[in-house]
């Protein structure tokens, strides 16, 4: 789809009039604690023809911000604000503070669009992707049915989507995290909106697609369309933003040109948020700028690990794995075609590659959760994938993972408590008396307090779930660590910390680690080696220096060629 076919603003307002202007907006939730202000006193303006970045850590503000922007703020909210104009396609000039549920029907997708972060929970797990990218065109009737099958495939594609038109016919759980997030986007510009909020829209996205949606968004921007981006990325906000404002604790702390910000910022926060950027002058150190550690292993100031692992001895072996799919036309495709590679003894390698390269389905076969058409992997010298589920499980504990999103994978109504005693279950070895001294073992590892243990999952931050995620994975002393996207949804202070934390553990336990990541920085700090994956096959493998500065492949060549300057 070209661009040329979304509306435009009105052809006389002037290039920087402004598409949504924000006075004083004030958000304040009713807890039984108290009230508790979560934006405080905002200003600022979406100009149209620009993109404006919003960034801060979690629990800022920046997406209390957003849904209320869009009307979602919810019940029992007060939202308080001198005003919230939104310019319309036509022109006039429409006050967002007044609108019923009807009125915002005819404003969301038409007039805003709206991409979350979390493509799951966005997505109708029963509807089909294209009827998901569909709906906004036929809320709005922009176009007769028979046409948007072909316009539902045009706006995939324009979102990075190869092979639209199967794509279309698939279910949100049959896509990887990253499509589903391009998905998303698509819908939210079916309608052709005057103005996108993007609510950490690439954050699943691998450095190529990211690389094409935020061509995306700077496409609408020079259109004449407004972008308000909220990310914790600080690598997106130097590739597109014109504008930056900065947000700490619900209130903004410094905002301005987005070249000037990011290159001499002015405000001490913001001086911490670029400072916890994984780059290659981090790689050995401890991470810069981030907030010490709670008890368990403090970071010191000196070297994290040493660039080379001392021992030849292998912790893990794959072997020739090969694992297909059926595609909705009944045809097969190749997730991951052959691939072989050996991690030693307290050695990190980490896997990249786009989304859909077959990372996160070759971790799975290493876990034992997919069972592969042809291959081997093995434990050291123990089999592994050839056994029986019977047979493997007494074996299990040496091998755990630490997923991109826990959330997903906690029972809901389990306590941190109850969590972390799960694996030690089968710990017959251990009183109760030395399963609770565990657990208090394992909060001090990942610098977590007691008083965490009697809370639920959505009762913690990001950075804390995930925290308890590691905690959850050591409870059976593993050897081995999978590591599938394990930052990739917090913010960059609270990444800092869990990478120091990984890498801490690492030279205290002497863990073993497959770091899967689609962001080239947190790779390359935390691995020894690196291998490349495309289309299911590994195309380069080596040491970090070789494979950032003397790649081979001319693909990776083409992810390096991707990485924000």
């Amino acid at each position: 789809m070209s661009l040329n076919t979304l509306p435009h603003p009105s052809s006389d307002t002037p290039a920087k009039t402004p598409l949504l202007r924000v006075d004083d907006l004030s958000v304040t939730f009713h807890s039984p604690f108290g009230p508790i202000r979560s934006v405080k006193n905002l200003s600022f303006q979406v100009n149209a023809g620009e993109i404006l970045a919003l960034v801060g850590e979690s629990g800022s503000g920046k997406s209390v911000t957003a849904r209320t922007l869009v009307g979602l703020s919810g019940e029992g909210v007060d939202v308080q604000a001198n005003a919230i104009e939104l310019t319309r396609h036509d022109g006039s000039l429409c006050d967002l503070r007044y609108l019923t549920d009807r009125d915002w029907r005819a404003i969301r997708g038409r007039e805003i669009g709206f991409v979350l972060q979390d493509a799951l929970v966005s997505l109708d797990p029963l509807r089909k992707i294209g009827q998901e990218v569909a709906e906004p065109i036929l809320t709005h009737r922009l176009l007769p049915r028979e046409q948007i099958p072909t316009r539902v495939a045009e706006l995939l594609k324009k979102a990075g989507i190869p092979d639209p038109e199967n794509r279309a016919a698939q279910y949100p759980h049959e896509l990887s995290g990253g499509l589903r997030q391009r998905a998303l986007i698509a819908s939210a510009l079916a309608a052709g909106p005057q103005l996108l909020i993007a609510d950490e829209p690439t954050t699943a996205l691998d450095a190529t697609v990211q690389k094409q949606v935020l061509k995306v968004f700077t496409a609408l921007a020079q259109a004449g369309h407004g972008v308000l981006l909220i990310t914790h990325d600080l690598a997106v906000v130097a590739d597109v933003a014109d504008r930056v404002i900065v947000m700490q604790q619900g209130a903004l702390v410094e905002g301005g040109e987005a070249k000037q910000i990011l290159s001499a910022p002015t405000h001490p926060y913001t001086r911490k948020l670029l400072a916890a950027i994984p780059t290659a002058s981090t790689r050995g150190k401890w991470l810069a700028g981030v907030d010490p550690l709670q008890g368990g292993i403090a970071p010191s100031q000196t070297s994290l690990a040493a660039d080379h692992v001392s021992t030849d001895a292998i912790a893990l072996t794959a072997d020739r794995i090969a694992v297909s799919f059926k595609r909705p036309d009944g045809s097969r495709m190749q997730a991951v075609n052959q691939v072989s590679l050996q991690i030693k003894r307290g050695e990190t390698l980490g896997i990249v590659g786009e989304s859909g390269s077959g990372k996160t389905t070759l971790g799975k076969v290493i876990l034992a959760l997919q069972k592969p058409d042809s291959g081997d992997v093995r434990l050291a010298d123990s089999a592994w994938s050839t056994l029986t589920e019977r047979e493997r499980r007494p074996l299990r504990a040496r091998i755990q993972t630490i997923t991109q999103d826990p959330l997903s994978s906690f029972d809901p109504q389990f306590t941190v408590a109850q969590i972390l005693r799960q694996p030690l279950r089968l710990r017959r070895d251990l009183s109760d008396d030395e399963k609770q001294r565990r657990i208090l073992t394992l909060l001090d590892y990942v610098g977590l307090t007691p008083d965490l243990l009697t809370r639920r999952p959505t009762a913690l931050s990001g950075g804390q779930r995930q925290r308890v995620s590691i905690a959850q994975a050591l409870a059976s002393d593993p050897e081995i660590l999978i590591c599938d996207e394990p930052v990739s949804a917090l913010d960059v202070t609270t990444q800092a910390q869990v990478l120091d934390l990984l890498v801490a553990l690492q030279r205290q336990l002497g863990l073993t680690m497959l770091f899967i990541s689609h962001d080239l920085g947190v790779v390359q700090h935390m691995s020894h080696r690196i291998a490349v994956m495309k289309d299911g096959d590994i195309v380069e493998t080596g040491p970090v220096e070789q494979i950032f500065n003397q790649p081979q492949h001319p693909y990776t060549r083409l992810l390096l060629s991707t990485v924000a300057e």
